[in-house]
């Protein structure tokens, strides 16, 4: 069995994320959540219920994201992967956009159930994998979906983690931060603190982001692969041409 690539690390690492969780959904435009929602029922044993949105396999609700909504309002939703065209250090997503709001400099795909999925939806993981300080900035331009909430204000749900394509980190909801939990390999800490636009806390040495077990990366290969195509086409095709479904 082969190294993974640094996709397959990243898919790895999202599937332990919702480990034991018993309904798992994904948001728009998340090939790699989606894997590793997918990696996640596999691991399970099929005893995971996964939603990926646009999916006809893998969608659990005859009402589309109505019943999606309903079942998180519920308490029957137990992760949900969400991304962000900003994100900042206090959990705060922007998914409206940057600039004035009658005429932004840039536009971004919008919030659709975002922020009351961020309100009762126990853990929700970040992603994204452009780590840059375009993306991870001091603050939002536009506060689509709160990280956190003021004393008082019944909130179930928020940030659990935050993966991108250089490191991870897990979201202190009590003191509303992020604190490097660890870094993939070819980062360090210094590279990653260079390209992040929020402070976060850090341990005096983070461990390095594993790579997938030869089980985890068998599974992707041999099963993922090819569901993923179902509703990931192009990006099954781009990531793994000998293996993805014509």
């Amino acid at each position: 069995m082969t190294q993974g690539t640094a996709r397959e690390r990243l898919i790895a690492c999202l599937a332990r994320r919702v480990a034991g969780c018993r309904h798992v959904a994904v948001g728009n435009a998340s090939p790699i959540p989606a894997a590793a929602a997918l990696l996640a029922r596999a691991l399970s044993g099929g005893a995971m219920t996964i939603y990926v949105l646009g999916s006809r396999a893998n969608n659990p609700y005859g009402d589309g994201a109505r019943e999606l909504f309903d079942s998180a309002g519920q308490g029957r939703l137990d992760a949900f992967f969400l991304g962000g065209g900003e994100i900042d250090g206090a959990g705060n997503v922007n998914l409206v956009g940057v600039g004035e709001h009658d005429r932004p400099a840039m536009r971004f795909p919008g919030s659709f159930g975002s922020a009351y999925l961020y309100f009762v939806v126990p853990k929700v993981i970040l992603f994204r994998e452009e780590h840059s300080r375009r993306v991870l900035v001091p603050r939002v331009s536009f506060v689509s979906a709160p990280g956190t909430s003021p004393p008082g204000v019944f909130r179930p749900g928020g940030p659990s983690a935050l993966v991108t394509g250089r490191c991870a980190f897990a979201f202190d909801r009590a003191r509303g931060r992020f604190m490097l939990e660890s870094v993939h390999a070819g980062d360090s800490v210094d590279s990653v603190r260079a390209d992040t636009g929020f402070d976060f806390d850090c341990p005096a040495r983070p461990p390095v982001t594993p790579d997938p077990s030869p089980e985890e990366l068998r599974l992707i290969r041999a099963q993922i692969v090819a569901e993923l195509a179902e509703s990931y086409p192009v990006f099954a095709r781009k990531e793994w041409p000998a293996l993805a479904p014509a």
